[in-house]
């Protein structure tokens, strides 16, 4: 069975990193693709860098824009410095592999989260139509985003994450400069320096080089 997009109108119930609400007001964009990878669970999880650009490209060509969007590690585009769009990665298997994979994507198309509905510090929200002034349906959306995710994903698949890795560090945020990464246990500021060929995050701190795996960015 071959990857299946499933596109959401309506949503009472979303879900985002952390287990947190993701709140999706009507005429917004929700849709999930579901998979059945080959690789190892650490390959399998970079899919988060190929559906940003796939998001990127898809923003791209919804607006005739490159300069406002750019894509914050490990999994949101933001647009004007705003975010307005991200991504979820959920896996199933069984012992050491994953036998299906559900990439969830929200995009904030008309209407966007007050910022008392976001953790404080977050980057605030914001939505295509209020930033940019144009308007896409859900449907349509989808119809940019699917093909684009087809490209990016043979790119992966056939030359590796070299690419994919080469391509993101090409539209990040805040490159080069000074971020603070949260996890449960610690709060790490330092220079972002670059993404590794794992997807980790390498930040240049006072302490040393420091590569972080996962966590909370703030700027």
């Amino acid at each position: 069975m071959g990857p299946e997009w499933i596109l959401a109108l309506e949503q009472t119930a979303g879900r985002g990193r952390r287990g947190r609400a993701w709140i999706n007001p009507p005429g917004n964009f929700t849709a999930t693709l579901v998979m059945r990878p080959a690789e190892p669970p650490q390959q399998v999880a970079l899919r988060s860098f190929v559906a940003s650009l796939a998001l990127f490209d898809a923003f791209v060509a919804a607006t005739g824009r490159t300069e406002p969007f750019a894509l914050k590690w490990p999994n949101d585009v933001l647009l004007n410095g705003g975010k307005v769009a991200g991504i979820l990665l959920e896996s199933a298997g069984a012992g050491q592999g994953v036998s299906h994979i559900a990439i969830g994507i929200g995009v904030n198309l008309v209407a966007s989260p007050r910022p008392d509905q976001v953790e404080p510090g977050a980057v605030t929200p914001v939505n295509l139509m209020d930033e940019v002034g144009v308007r896409v349906t859900p449907e349509d959306f989808l119809d940019l985003l699917a093909p684009a995710y087809a490209r990016w994903e043979a790119a992966f698949t056939t030359y590796g994450f070299a690419p994919v890795r080469k391509a993101w560090l090409a539209r990040a945020a805040r490159l080069g400069e000074v971020i603070t990464a949260r996890t449960a246990l610690a709060d790490t500021e330092g220079r972002f320096d670059t993404v590794d060929d794992q997807g980790n995050l390498v930040l240049l701190t006072a302490q040393g080089r420091q590569v972080i795996p996962a966590a909370e960015i703030f700027f």
